[in-house]
């Protein structure tokens, strides 16, 4: 049953508001080729980051009293709300350990990986830094505003693969725009559904922490754009189908319904 403040909110309102604000982002990256000799593939239309935020902004300033506004940004930074601080641990490496891992598998299957692999350590204190921005504006619409109404008529993962559905489908033009193949499409469209399964777990884990979400969501892409060479040789397809077998352990021992109750608490 809705109750509270979430009962006010129009997770389809925000998804139609959402992909409005997003077109002229996408008719400019139509028109405006990624800038050369910048050594991450991201075109100018991933600058779309900003509309959930917006969304939510002017969603929650029509249907909260005075201070909604205020109340959703600040937790932008809600970290106390972590109280059991082993939580940092999948928050932080679940991700690198991914892709560490995905980068193991490649090189056994002898899949195309660069000759002399190059992971920017130095750039990684930057790209946290940089990375967190864009994920502190999605993650305040999708997270700090859709996930719970949505949660309060579903369980926790029908909200996730609706929500990362929906996540999924507002990326595909920015990575049409960027050039990649239908292959890493559908992979990277799969991979972004099973990746909301896991950021809502840690949600709820955190007592629905904003900052966990957006935290892991920075981590998602630094390990991405980590991955040798600047992410050129990221592959969603093996990425994805780890995530999923990690998706799948996670339901199983959180159970589907929050995500939440640890089966052998």
């Amino acid at each position: 049953m809705n109750t509270g403040a979430s009962s006010k909110k129009s997770p389809l309102k925000f998804f139609l508001l959402v992909f409005a604000l997003s077109i002229p982002f996408w008719v400019i990256g139509a028109m405006a080729e990624p800038p050369k000799g910048f050594p991450i593939n991201l075109p100018v239309s991933a600058l779309m980051f900003v509309c959930p935020l917006i969304a939510a902004v002017i969603l929650v300033s029509r249907e909260e009293k005075p201070g909604g506004i205020r109340r959703l940004l600040k937790r932008v930074f809600d970290y106390k709300r972590i109280k059991q601080k082993i939580w940092y641990v999948p928050i932080i490496f679940l991700m690198p350990s991914i892709c560490l891992l995905s980068y193991g598998v490649m090189r056994l299957m002898r899949l195309p990986l660069p000759e002399d692999p190059y992971i920017p350590f130095l750039a990684i204190p930057i790209f946290f830094v940089a990375f967190f921005i864009p994920a502190a504006g999605e993650e305040v619409g999708w997270m700090g505003y859709a996930v719970d109404p949505m949660q309060d008529g579903w369980s926790a993962l029908k909200t996730s693969i609706i929500l990362g559905s929906v996540w999924a489908i507002w990326h595909v033009v920015p990575d049409i725009q960027a050039h990649h193949t239908p292959t890493w499409l559908a992979g990277q469209f799969f991979s972004t559904i099973v990746l909301r399964i896991l950021i809502v777990w840690l949600y709820n884990n955190t007592v629905k922490s904003l900052f966990a979400a957006i935290l892991f969501h920075d981590m998602i892409n630094v390990s991405d754009f980590s991955f040798p060479n600047y992410g050129s040789h990221y592959d969603p397809v093996i990425t994805g189908a780890i995530l999923a077998i990690t998706a799948v352990i996670v339901t199983f021992l959180w159970g589907s319904k929050t995500l939440a109750r640890y089966k052998y608490a």
